[in-house]
């Protein structure tokens, strides 16, 4: 059935999806910029964001009459939604999505993205399915990120006296990893995961000290409490995740965003593992590159000091 209806929601949805709009004008990422603004949409701009992700290629060919059918909308909603979306009509938004699609057809990044994982299927078209969804995510992370913004938070960890690391679950893996990293050229950092722990550390932060919180839905509680406590003391805030108006982006002084593509087995928050680490391999090396002599010299000590318990050349245990 088609929906005519212009309702609050769908307004409020509009307004949502254009402040996404612009932090990401400029960006050619047309699919990743209706996947990173998903959770802003409600009611009929939500179906139409749904079907135009379900199938791109198809969206790319209906007309506006036929898209609005197929997502039980209206003609006037598919106009909201392009609007919403940065594109003045139906038309520039077809061809925006024919342009990623065939660039991703091209690169190999369609194969097998959204199709569900067999128990009967080979591994090597699961490595297929694996590496196609990893490979458009991590292009969508490149096309959402700000690079103004990593700049901004290098600049603040490289001056920092103190960095804490904040998340939970996989976020604190991921967490533990660029702690290792800074670590490593002489930053001093720490990763929490226990909130009572973090909380703590967070109290001792000031001004000139960073706060890094971890969390692809932005709403994990106990990374939003030790992140909004680290900024209450005077810290620099930065959030990494996959929503800029979640709970966690909203507080946070600077805002790193990722993407992510979901497979079978692998919902959101574990898919977007990579594209983190991505992005905090790209911080980690903007801090190393303005604080160049401190960190090779660091990276060097570090090295040897590990060094003899490298196993000998040529030794076969």
């Amino acid at each position: 059935m088609v929906d005519h209806e212009v309702d609050a929601a769908a307004g409020t949805a509009v307004v949502d999806a254009h402040a996404i709009d612009r932090r990401h004008a400029a960006s050619d990422g047309v699919l990743a910029r209706v996947r990173n603004g998903l959770g802003e949409l409600t009611g009929a701009l939500r179906r139409v964001a749904d079907h135009v992700l379900s199938d791109p290629e198809a969206a790319a060919r209906s007309t506006i009459v036929e898209l609005a059918e197929r997502s039980g909308t209206s003609p006037a909603t598919i106009t909201r939604f392009c609007r919403a979306m940065g594109f003045e009509g139906y038309a520039d938004l077809r061809l925006g999505i024919a342009a990623e699609t065939g660039r991703a057809r091209s690169a190999g990044w369609t194969v097998d993205i959204g199709r569900e994982i067999q128990p009967s299927d080979p591994l090597a078209r699961v490595l297929d399915q694996i590496m196609a969804a990893d490979t458009r995510a991590m292009h969508d992370t490149a096309t959402l990120l700000d690079l103004v913004e990593v700049e901004r938070a290098a600049m603040a960890i490289a001056g920092a006296n103190r960095v804490n690391i904040f998340g939970a679950s996989g976020s604190a893996l991921v967490g533990e990893e660029m702690q290792f990293s800074l670590h490593r050229i002489g930053v001093a950092a720490w990763a929490w995961n226990d909130v009572h722990e973090g909380l703590a550390s967070a109290a001792l932060l000031r001004a000139g000290d960073v706060a890094l919180g971890i969390s692809h839905t932005g709403q994990t509680r106990e990374t939003i409490e030790m992140l909004a406590e680290a900024g209450s003391r005077g810290a620099t805030t930065v959030a990494l995740t996959g929503f800029p108006r979640s709970p966690l982006a909203e507080l946070a002084d600077i805002v790193l965003l990722t993407a992510s593509q979901a497979t079978t087995f692998r919902p959101d928050a574990l898919s977007a593992r990579h594209p983190q680490l991505v992005v905090l391999d790209l911080l980690y090396i903007a801090v190393a590159q303005r604080t160049h002599d401190r960190a090779h010299a660091a990276f060097r000590r570090t090295a040897q000091a590990v060094d003899g318990h490298k196993a000998a050349k040529g030794v076969v245990s």
